[in-house]
């Protein structure tokens, strides 16, 4: 019998109840003015998610306690909480009305975000057992991901719907209900579209910083109360900034690497890969 290590997938158990939790609160949820306060509470518990998704990996390679088990709980887990909650998000704040148009439209780009989100997953995991015997594919691996990963999926996802939602957004720009909802159920088509495409994505492993311990506390805690105070008073704003900036910063590199063309060796790792036959 296989063993199964305990400290990671309880982790990924919590993460995973984050993201239950946010599907059937919201679904509890009724529409009206209490619910951008729900919507607020359920982008800091997948953020709390994501934050778990990224610690039980890391807890697992420092115990070296990485198992088959936890590679499939980990993807299942993902796959509810950033690949289901965003969209059931997305449709209970749009409340639109059954059988129209714009309805069919929130759903297919609720639906195609979901599936591309799984196969994202899948494709992951796939690459993942391939690379394990392949040192020098497992060394690009660590630089960047191919295809944008489904957890800054998710809260761009998580964070373009708070942000269309939020009082400030509205006061300023008195978005319709009707162009909120093309312009949130669009988001969720491009976004799906580059969880599964090959474009490159920068992976955190990629970073190099060569600081002293006092200065790297000092940028740490700096950066914390920023974080922080971001959070507990301009979520929908931080949040959006982050996660688009991560986007936008990543579009611009595979762009500046297409122009550049093939024989240049600006951005080679951003070359995006070909399709599969």
């Amino acid at each position: 019998m296989k063993q199964i290590y305990l400290i990671p997938n309880m982790i990924t158990a919590f993460a995973l109840s984050c993201g239950l939790f946010v599907i059937f609160k919201m679904n509890m949820v009724e529409a009206g003015p209490g619910l951008f306060s729900a919507l607020n509470v359920s982008a800091l518990l997948l953020l709390v998610a994501a934050f778990a998704d990224l610690l039980d990996g890391a807890v697992a390679r420092a115990m070296r306690a990485e198992s088959e088990f936890g590679v499939v709980f980990d993807s299942l887990a993902d796959a509810v909480s950033f690949g289901v909650a965003p969209s059931v998000l997305l449709l209970k704040v749009l409340s639109l009305e059954p059988g129209t148009w714009l309805s069919f439209y929130a759903v297919l780009g609720s639906m195609l975000y979901s599936l591309c989100g799984v196969l994202r997953l899948v494709r992951y995991n796939v690459k993942k057992t391939e690379f394990k015997k392949n040192a020098e594919a497992q060394e690009v691996d660590k630089r960047h991901f191919t295809g944008l990963p489904i957890t800054a999926a998710a809260l761009a996802a998580v964070a373009a719907n708070l942000f269309f939602s939020s009082p400030l957004v509205q006061n300023l720009f008195s978005l319709s209900s009707q162009t909120q909802a093309i312009i949130l159920s669009s988001i969720m088509i491009i976004l799906g579209y580059f969880m599964v495409s090959r474009w490159k994505f920068p992976s955190a492993k990629a970073l190099n910083v060569r600081l002293s311990s006092f200065q790297l506390v000092f940028l740490t805690v700096i950066l914390a109360v920023f974080v922080i105070y971001g959070v507990l008073y301009f979520l929908p704003v931080m949040l959006a900034v982050v996660t688009w900036g991560y986007i936008l910063i990543a579009w611009t590199l595979s762009i500046i690497r297409v122009i550049a063309g093939r024989k240049s060796k600006t951005l080679e790792d951003y070359e995006p890969d070909q399709e599969d036959e």
